[in-house]
């Protein structure tokens, strides 16, 4: 038999620091896996291989575009250092470009391309630095032109406001259609710089910072910007059109200046009005993250956003690119800056790290702003979980772009798995310092899904293996049905689970949440641990219940609910010395300041108090009569040990209101 309990009064639950119109909630996934069914990394392993024998340090990118089509020219530079001896550089470019010429050190050089291939023969010794420029030229790839799927720049029309725009996005394997780059999650580079000549009608925005916008005299607007922090290669961007610049400043806890939150906005007289509110509430936004998360990672640089005709957004580094503005939207795509941009999965296979987490944000955004509102976005996810009975978070197959964007599993189902973690540890505070943990030792790299886990298992001394196993790894949900009886004042419940992928998760181990109706008192939700298929509870002296009315009415869980039944013949006792139970009682229980010890006996006794975690919280020597103050105590169950001076021992359970 299983007692392990937690108890909780039927508050709203949020935040403990008081932090914390439904969109499309599939908006980002889509536009990130659209036309990815076949695998779009082209090279072969072994080329891959090949671009790990070196890192990159720094792109430099001087190209001429335009708003009205995906035609590039222009030189790329890749500044990079030798891992080891190397007599080749292999890196990536669309097989279409024309290259009029690849430099090494200013010198040209030879080179081989095989299809979209390059090799440029180098004489380097590990440690050895070099540059390679590309100067090329070429209309970037669509989805109709490139049967490998595409996308990495497009051209389209806004069909709300009018305007024209060309604009990357390289999510997850396209960069090489723009411009040439090794294509390698755990390789960011230091820095990049990037120049864009554009008709003088329009402006051009990237990452960084804006420090140069150049009349060329010819009708063209040169724009420099500048970007210094490590950045993937799919993180780097451009976009055209006719903008307006629109700059309002976030002052979060820590900046050492305000931080400019720029946005490039259609050159339309309606739009800037239409979206000027949603768009000022992006301050509010990066305030609120960089309290929960840290502090806004490029704090000395900007965020921002260019608009694009596009159904949803993508967290281009310190500058997204995004369709529209709303609410949920804008706070998914800024999360990323933390969520995928500050630390970025290490493998697509864990995309969960950028996806999941920017999809929660929404969610703790909602707590924090629209509290009305979190309920129905957290019970819309868990529908659209349920929709399929299996998948996993983690991702099998990371070179099908649709598996990994995947809207139910990625997005939902990885919001609804960090929602049970924080509901698992039960502690606001720590959850919380877990994640800026993570933050901070994997800033500016990337990490694995696993390495979450680890941050969290650091603070709050949990073992997060099984929770892990069954909703990051495993597949499926549970279906949770319970017993209840209660016996002069003993509560008796029994809960039963099934999954809806038994062959796989055949039993989850998380806690669940009861709701129980009581005479004159305001309902109780109780907190079981489950740890099989079958669990049995008793809870000594806790009054009148008069009805178990749901499982887990919080929403914390991904689960069906079956059957809830009063079980008449339910009675499995704890209670097996009553004379020992004569001996020493405690009370009130349940209590919500102080606890009195009362015994027959007037020796001393040695009180230890437990909580569900196994942590000891207290420990003293007492004799009847004595009070204990359990006040500072989080609310829920505690096992208070006794043992008298002749050895005999006693275990009591006490709820803590």
């Amino acid at each position: 038999m299983n007692s392990k309990i937690l108890f909780l009064t039927l508050l709203s639950c949020s935040l403990s620091t008081a932090f914390f119109a439904q969109k499309d909630k599939f908006s980002c996934a889509n536009i990130k896996g659209k036309n990815f069914n076949l695998k779009s990394n082209t090279l072969s392993v072994a080329q891959i291989a090949e671009t790990e024998k070196y890192d990159v340090n720094f792109y430099f990118l001087d190209l001429a575009m335009n708003n009205t089509s995906t035609f590039i020219s222009g030189t790329a530079e890749i500044h990079g250092f030798a891992k080891e001896n190397l007599d080749s550089v292999c890196f990536e470019l669309f097989n279409s470009y024309i290259i009029t010429g690849i430099r090494l050190e200013n010198l040209m050089v030879p080179y081989s391309r095989n299809l979209t291939a390059i090799k440029v023969p180098v004489n380097l010794s590990a440690g050895e630095h070099f540059i390679i420029s590309v100067t090329y030229s070429g209309t970037a790839p669509n989805a109709t032109t490139n049967p490998l799927g595409g996308a990495g720049m497009t051209n389209d029309n806004s069909p709300s406001w009018g305007n024209q725009v060309t604009w990357s996005l390289s999510e997850p394997f396209s960069a090489f259609e723009w411009f040439p780059c090794k294509q390698s999650l755990k390789d960011k580079a230091d820095s990049v710089y990037v120049n864009i000549t554009v008709p003088s009608t329009c402006k051009a925005g990237s990452n960084g910072l804006l420090v140069q916008e150049e009349d060329l005299g010819n009708g063209t607007t040169k724009f420099y910007w500048k970007h210094r922090y490590p950045i993937d290669y799919y993180l780097i961007s451009v976009a055209v059109a006719e903008y307006v610049d629109y700059t309002i400043f976030a002052n979060p806890v820590g900046a050492a200046n305000p931080i400019p939150v720029q946005n490039f906005i259609y050159n339309n007289p309606q739009t800037l009005p239409n979206f000027q509110a949603d768009i000022d509430e992006t301050v509010d936004f990066i305030e609120f993250f960089s309290e929960i998360f840290g502090l806004y990672p490029f704090h000395t640089e900007k965020y921002g956003h260019c608009m694009a005709p596009l159904s949803g957004g993508m967290e281009h580094q310190t500058m997204t690119t995004q369709g529209f503005f709303e609410k949920t939207l804008t706070a998914h795509e800024l999360a990323h800056q933390w969520w995928g941009d500050h630390v970025t999965c290490a493998s697509w296979a864990d995309i969960w790290v950028n996806e999941g987490f920017a999809s929660y944000a929404e969610y703790l955004m909602l707590e924090e702003m629209y509290p009305a509102e979190k309920a129905a976005d957290m019970m819309t996810r868990h529908n659209n979980i349920k929709s399929q009975i299996g998948g996993s978070i983690w991702v099998l197959d990371s070179l099908d772009g649709n598996r990994i964007f995947d809207g139910r599993l990625t997005y939902d189902k990885g919001a609804a798995f960090i929602h049970t973690l924080r509901y698992e540890i039960n502690n606001d505070s720590l959850f919380l310092l877990g994640l800026k943990n993570f933050q901070s030792n994997y800033a500016y790299s990337s990490a694995l899904g696993i390495d979450v886990q680890q941050a969290l298992e650091n603070v709050t001394g949990e073992d997060l293996s099984d929770i892990f196993e069954q909703w990051y790894f495993g597949e499926g949900f549970p279906t949770y049905s319970a017993k209840w009886n209660v016996v002069e004042t003993n509560l008796y419940v029994n809960i039963n689970q099934t999954t809806s992928m038994p062959n796989i998760t055949p039993f989850f181990t998380n806690n669940l949440d009861l709701k129980f109706q009581r005479t004159g008192l305001s309902d109780t939700i109780i907190r079981f641990d489950i740890q099989g298929i079958n669990n049995n509870f008793t809870i000594p002296n806790l009054g009148t219940i008069t009805n178990l009315s749901a499982i887990d009415p919080l929403n914390w869980i991904v689960n069906n609910n079956g059957t809830i039944e009063h079980d008449l013949s339910l009675d499995f006792t704890e209670i097996a010395n009553l004379e020992q139970e004569e001996l020493i009682s405690l009370s009130p229980n349940p209590s919500s300041d102080f606890v009195e010890l009362k015994s027959k006996s007037t020796e001393i006794f040695t009180v230890k108090i437990i909580d569900t975690k196994g942590k000891l919280c207290f420990e003293k020597q007492l004799k009847t009569g004595d009070k204990i103050n359990i006040s500072e105590f989080q609310s829920g169950l505690y096992l208070f040990q006794i043992e008298s001076e002749n050895g005999t021992q006693i275990s009591r359970k006490i709820v803590r209101r």
